[in-house]
């Protein structure tokens, strides 16, 4: 499982901050975001080199999109395609809303469960994929701070969703034009699972995820879109190629 942070304020500077982490087996080969497909020269996005998809990318017309597995549903099936050629897909489009609308037609029983974030600095969805027969379902994303973990958008079913929505609602906002970014930072390397301040790190709350199973966070992100009214801004991503808080933090290049 994954966890997605996005902050949505419209007549912001940065309409769309999102923080997000990737839990994975340590096994599983990857390569950092860049340009890896040449078929799909504007999208900047990691690799999964095992399957070819991946976890969260950012196209040059300003569409970002990631996946979450849901509950129960880590690893790949037999018969299913890669939960991370829905990224790809997403990121053919230059609008979010267009997106969001071709991709909730497809077949949902080609894929196993999924969450799909979908954003650009007007508007933002998911599209869950529940594992009923049915379409994918899009929801869109409310102004303010939600988070998506393997559950639905801001359900507290989630321990993880229960414990640090709250805390990223409160702390201080990254200020991409200043290089502002610790509070959130620190928030997405918390191992922090209750509010006991315990620090016993588990898959079910914890933000970054430790286990004795090898399975456990692997990178993580931080992306901020700018207002259309704003073109002296340019998006960012920032990227820890490994787990926050053990190395340094990255610029993604997001212009060719």
């Amino acid at each position: 499982m994954c966890s997605v942070v996005i902050l949505r304020r419209p007549d912001a500077d940065w309409p769309i901050i999102l923080g997000a982490n990737r839990d994975e087996m340590s096994n599983r080969p990857w390569r950092p975001p860049g340009r890896h497909w040449p078929d799909r020269a504007n999208v900047v996005a990691g690799l999964d080199e095992m399957a070819g998809g991946t976890w969260m990318g950012v196209n040059d017309e300003g569409v970002m999109a990631c996946v979450l597995n849901r509950e129960g549903t880590l690893g790949p099936e037999d018969g299913k395609r890669s939960r991370g050629e829905l990224v790809l897909e997403a990121l053919d489009h230059a609008d979010a809303a267009e997106a969001a609308l071709a991709l909730a037609d497809l077949n949902a029983a080609a894929w196993r469960p999924f969450n799909l974030v979908i954003a650009d600095n007007r508007d933002a969805f998911v599209l869950s994929h529940r594992g009923e027969k049915g379409r994918i379902r899009p929801v869109p994303i409310p102004e303010g701070l939600s988070m998506v973990t393997a559950f639905d958008l801001n359900d507290d079913a989630s321990p993880r969703i229960r414990f640090y929505r709250p805390l990223f609602a409160h702390a201080a906002p990254p200020a991409p034009e200043r290089g502002e970014w610790a509070a959130w930072e620190k928030l997405l390397a918390s191992r922090i699972r209750d509010g006991q301040g315990r620090s016993e790190a588990g898959p079910k709350g914890a933000m970054c995820v430790v286990t004795p199973s090898g399975f456990g966070t692997s990178s993580s992100s931080l992306v901020a879109l700018p207002s259309a009214e704003r073109s002296d801004l340019k998006p960012v991503w920032r990227f820890a190629p490994g787990r926050p808080g053990e190395v340094a933090w990255e610029n993604v290049p997001l212009r060719p």
